[in-house]
């Protein structure tokens, strides 16, 4: 039987079919749900590892291209990320974007050591005093290591609700946040709130898909208002921002086995270094050698470089050398388009 909308605040005794659903959901992650490493642990470092490599960013990126491995590979620890240096951290990261979410991971170790004796805090209300740390990733790393009874949402879990309630208010106006949150607070299992919260971002994850959701096979159908040809109608969003199309003028300078590099000074790329740009102008009369594009949020760059062997340092670039690009954090475009063009220039 299709379900009426939830009111504002409910409470698991208003949503009748609270332990039906949690029943069903479990049953199902108990038989179906996959064995990611990070569900092999009960390490709260670790798991928040993944929590912020996971926002914004695919499972099939982080596992299969191995950052998640090779980060715990290179930063074991609370100890060993606090202790390293930033270039380290970045070229670690490299290729997942959002770099603020690495700093993010450092500073947030560092106050554990500097204010919890090398202890994460055993509270979502003392996670959320670590630096980066939202209510999302606090409830998350509750639930995972400690199996706190903590709600959570995520992108994930607001599609299911939008779906289970059948509601079509725009999700990410705050009103609606709201909303989402206190669904999550009263669906929540108190006695198997790990299980639980993996299984409901599983089920939005491999069931409950954006584009063509799986209700004919959902664990959940019984109790959804939405199952059917109405699951696809939701969730709705606010307009998206409009693209903006952007053109950038690199160029690509070389002389005695070195590069010409820019390092980066911006809020969202902070400390890596990319090929230096000109303008339009300064550009006019060097040789195109390579045409690239990507795109960074809402933004569709074309990447035009050009060939200046007799570039002049400007402020903030420095000569590099070839043996040491490896070791530099770049953003992953120049980092493609510079591997492109010396290997283009090998001998």
């Amino acid at each position: 039987m299709k379900q009426p909308r939830a009111k504002a605040s409910p409470t698991p005794g208003e949503i009748l079919w609270a332990n039906s659903f949690q029943t069903q959901l479990l049953t199902w992650f108990r038989a179906e749900g996959r064995d990611y490493p990070w569900r092999q642990t009960e390490d709260p470092y670790a798991i928040l590892v993944s929590e912020m490599m996971l926002q914004q960013t695919q499972i099939a990126t982080v596992l299969g291209r191995g950052y998640y491995q090779r980060w715990m590979d290179t930063f074991p620890d609370v100890a060993t990320l606090a202790a390293a240096a930033e270039p380290d951290i970045l070229r670690v990261w490299e290729g997942l974007g959002y770099y603020s979410r690495a700093r993010n991971l450092q500073k947030a170790t560092r106050a554990v050591l500097a204010d919890h004796g090398s202890e994460f805090p055993r509270s979502v209300a003392g996670l959320l005093s670590l630096p980066g740390i939202g209510r999302y990733t606090a409830g998350a790393v509750a639930s995972f290591a400690w199996n706190l009874p903590a709600p959570l949402v995520d992108g994930n879990v607001a599609r299911v609700f939008t779906r289970l309630f059948a509601c079509d208010d725009p999700i990410d106006r705050p009103a609606m946040q709201q909303q989402l949150w206190a669904w999550a607070e009263a669906l929540l299992s108190r006695e198997e709130p790990r299980c639980y919260n993996s299984a409901l971002m599983e089920l939005g994850q491999r069931i409950c898909t954006p584009r063509s959701p799986a209700c004919l096979i959902c664990p959940v159908q019984s109790c959804c208002a939405s199952a059917g040809p109405a699951a696809t109608s939701r969730p709705n969003k606010s307009p998206a921002r409009a693209i903006v199309a952007v053109i950038e003028h690199a160029l690509f300078a070389r002389r005695d086995g070195k590069i010409l590099l820019h390092q980066e000074s911006g809020k969202r790329r902070q400390g890596l270094w990319k090929l230096p740009e000109r303008s339009p102008a300064e550009t006019t009369d060097l040789p195109e050698i390579l045409t690239a594009t990507y795109a960074i949020t809402h933004h569709r760059v074309a990447l035009h470089i050009h060939a200046a062997p007799g570039a002049i340092a400007q402020t903030g670039e420095t000569w590099h050398p070839l043996a040491d690009l490896p070791a530099l954090p770049m953003p992953g475009p120049y980092r493609k388009a510079l591997n492109q063009l010396l290997s283009d220039r090998q001998p």
